[in-house]
């Protein structure tokens, strides 16, 4: 592993850290409310690497701000991400989260979708919170930035989900590339630059500066999980491996390999795609994976992942050109390294 990645590393372990026990206070004070939010409490506390808080964190740092100020909207995000996952997880009918089974698996899907909301309304309290350590304007800016977040979020969940729905296959990488900035860039990479620079500077920094280098990241940073879904080691992902083929999630590699087949085995892809996640047989799940390989699409859309880092890494300049030099920067600017090598 290269010396960026081991900071990421050190930097995950200890801002992940500081988040997770203001995450875990948090959660105790509101489990003792309802049995509803100890539901809710089942996914953040399972642990994760906890990668937005981090980032946030380490954004806010990067631009003058001290943890106590940042605390807050990392568990915030934290929470959202959460909610996130829990819905995601029943739209897709997952079966795995972070090693262990789904929260519907568990409880079945009617307390799943609950707790699911239960955490879009936990996510929003330590919001609030900012108030008393940055004052009611930055605390109304880092609100109004959790909208926009969400609804990027959600709109790009929508195009995800009508494209299975409606088995679309003239899904074109740009396309891909359009519903990635929206379902994961904007809440795992814009999202934390934009909230931690606007705590640091007090709201003193356009933030639209943020927006190429998170798009280039964040995309990178997709592709790559999307590779792990297909490729990965079992223990380390910690969820479904090829849950992405027996959704029809319309990959990168899934993109690439429909264009590059024609006749007979185009017309059997169109055919497995149409059928539900329960219903694709085994062995022509193994063909597409074999098809995948055989056609180069894992190789391209690797290149595309590269590509796309290396973008980030040219972008980080001009983005985070008055930020304060020190560790809290060195680990934003080695993120595009860790995203690639990362298990």
């Amino acid at each position: 592993m290269s010396e960026a990645s081991d900071l990421v590393r050190d930097l995950l372990d200890e801002y992940g850290t500081l988040a997770q026990r203001a995450l875990a206070s948090f959660l105790d004070r509101e489990r003792r409310r309802s049995e509803v939010y100890e539901l809710a409490a089942d996914y953040p506390l399972r642990k994760g690497r906890s990668l937005r808080a981090s980032f946030c964190i380490a954004a806010a740092r990067a631009f003058g701000a001290s943890v106590e100020e940042a605390v807050r909207s990392a568990v915030s995000l934290e929470l959202l991400h959460s909610a996130f996952l829990v819905h995601d997880d029943i739209e897709d009918e997952s079966e795995e989260r972070r090693g262990l089974p789904s929260l519907h698996r568990l409880h079945g899907v009617p307390s799943a979708l609950n707790a699911g909301d239960a955490l879009v309304v936990l996510g929003l309290k330590p919001l609030f919170g900012n108030v008393a350590t940055l004052g009611s304007r930055i605390a109304w800016r880092v609100m109004e930035e959790a909208e926009r977040m969400v609804r990027e979020s959600v709109e790009g969940q929508a195009l995800e989900l009508r494209w299975r729905r409606e088995n679309t296959f003239a899904v074109s990488e740009a396309d891909y590339l359009t519903m990635t900035l929206k379902k994961t860039c904007w809440y795992t990479t814009i999202y934390p630059c934009r909230i931690g620079a606007l705590i640091g500077t007090r709201d003193g920094i356009h933030l639209d500066r943020f927006v190429r280098f998170g798009f280039f990241l964040g995309a990178a940073f997709q592709i790559q999980d999307d590779l792990l879904n297909l490729t990965g080691d079992h223990a380390s992902y910690g969820k479904e491996l090829e849950g992405d083929l027996r959704e029809g999630k319309r990959t990168l590699m899934l993109i690439h390999v429909l264009s590059e087949l024609d006749g007979d085995a185009r017309a059997r892809l169109l055919r497995l795609l149409a059928q539900p996640r329960a219903d694709k047989p085994e062995r022509e799940l193994a063909w597409l994976r074999d098809e995948m390989l055989r056609r180069d699409s894992v190789g391209y859309a690797r290149h595309v992942a590269h590509a796309l880092a290396g973008a980030a890494l040219h972008e980080f300049g001009p983005a985070f050109a008055t930020a304060v030099e020190g560790r809290d920067k060195r680990f934003i600017q080695s993120l595009p390294y860790w995203v690639l090598e990362r298990a």
